[in-house]
């Protein structure tokens, strides 16, 4: 799941200006054969992604998600590891892959979870279906979110076998097969992952990077992603009674009041909530997805029904459960003749930064190592949620890992094919260091 973020025209040149940036040789030789296998590599990288993004695999697609996967295990099987596709077809999904190697491996090292998604948000109705290559950018379903970022943890998983270090390492990885629409019930659909999660100490998520004016970022924080529902009941009859004792105020104002006062009362730091759908009417009903419905009513009728769906998004638990109770408590208020209630959904816990700084600064040991540029910390407005959240309050992690591009979740979507090896660089060496040695 990836947040469109508008850029700039110089974002966009110094994008393709790779030369800028002079690589080096780190000291280490693991390291440097490390970078050599990715650079032999190149065009195999970009290859698998082609076949990658083929594949239709909207999450809905079940199909398509299996056969996104059958290539992934194959991949994953070359380079001597077990992958095990456990089925989600309960929660109305494909499934999940998932990996686990040499857990009780290397006492000095860290256990390391690995995190994606093979499910696009591009279904089968959509005409927007194929790779192409232009020049340095390589268009398509998926190309940034995140099909580019399989490939990448793919040829940083070829690099450390090729290095002679990959059965040194505990590792576990889960690829998920719908992050973009995740399976209910939610704490089943992520069962894998959060288990993985448990036996694990620091998470790495392969979803974009994130470049802004030629600048890479590193991904300490996501957001939540949460779903919430009101309905409003009111005394109906004839308009022109309105706001009296014996009707009150309709639920049409009910819903505005409670709207209103989110948007004066809760507005914080790192904290946006949005009413995608508001219906109000004699009658207010809401197909069973919740993202469409029908309304009926007179100008002359003081409105009976009144339903809104939006979202919420929040920066750490703490500040998730707060606003929830500042949301109830506005709810509850009522204008005279109305009742409304608020029902929130499982969604994307938020993953907050400050566990996180640590292992940003070890990523940045590796890019001087690298002779790459350190990386700030990314705004935590600039991500959408992600499935490395779910594991977020156990251990640390960062994100970001992917690709890089843009348009993601729209047609056109693309990504810069000569930034993979670097990032494959960056999360190869970073792997080796945390799974063999625990340091930066």
């Amino acid at each position: 799941m990836h947040m469109r973020i508008p850029i700039s025209l110089s974002r966009i040149t110094l994008l393709f200006l790779p030369s800028l940036v002079t690589a080096q040789t780190p000291p280490d030789p693991v390291e440097r054969a490390i970078v050599r296998a990715i650079d032999a590599e190149e065009q195999r990288t970009i290859d698998l992604i082609e076949t990658l993004v083929n594949i239709s695999s909207g999450t809905m697609n079940q199909a398509g998600v299996r056969a996104v996967a059958r290539v992934l295990e194959s991949e994953l099987r070359e380079v001597g590891l077990q992958p095990v596709f456990v089925p989600m077809l309960h929660v109305g999904r494909a499934g999940h892959i998932v990996v686990e190697s040499n857990p009780a491996q290397a006492p000095a090292g860290k256990r390391i979870l690995l995190i994606g998604h093979m499910d696009t948000v591009f279904e089968l109705g959509s005409p927007f279906q194929k790779f192409v290559r232009e020049g340095s950018r390589g268009i398509g379903p998926g190309t940034e979110d995140m099909k580019g970022g399989l490939g990448v943890m793919i040829s940083a998983l070829r690099a450390l076998r090729a290095a002679g270090v990959l059965d040194r390492i505990a590792l576990r990885i889960v690829l998920t097969g719908d992050e973009e629409n995740p399976g209910l019930p939610l704490g089943e659909a992520r069962r894998p992952l959060i288990e993985a999660g448990a036996k694990s100490d620091v998470a790495l998520e392969f979803e974009p990077g994130i470049a802004i004016d030629g600048q890479d970022y590193g991904s300490t924080s996501r957001r939540s992603v949460q779903d919430w529902v009101i309905r409003a009941e009111a005394r109906t009859g004839h308009s022109g009674q309105i706001f009296s004792e014996a009707m009150g105020s309709g639920a049409a104002f009910e819903i505005a009041r409670i709207l209103n006062a989110f948007r004066e009362e809760l507005r914080e730091p790192y904290l946006t909530f949005n009413a995608g759908m508001v219906m109000a009417g004699a009658r207010a009903t809401p197909a069973e997805n919740e993202s469409s419905g029908s309304v009926a009513g007179k100008f002359n009728i003081i409105p009976e029904q009144a339903f809104v769906a939006g979202d919420l998004r929040t920066i750490s638990p703490e500040q998730n459960r707060r606003i929830q109770d500042k949301m109830r408590a506005i709810v509850a208020r009522h204008l005279p003749g109305t009742t409304a209630s608020i029902e929130f959904r499982d969604g994307f816990p938020p993953m907050a930064p400050e566990r996180n700084r640590g292992l940003l600064a070890q990523l940045n040991a590796v890019n001087r190592d690298l002779g790459l540029p350190e990386m700030p910390e990314l705004d935590p407005m600039r991500r959408g949620g992600g499935d490395i959240a779910f594991v977020a309050d156990a251990i640390e992690g960062l994100a970001g890992f992917g690709s890089i591009g843009d348009g993601a979740h729209a047609p056109g979507e693309w990504i810069d094919l000569t930034r993979l090896p670097r990032q494959g660089k960056r999360a190869a060496v970073l792997i080796y260091r945390l799974g063999t040695k625990g340091r930066p």
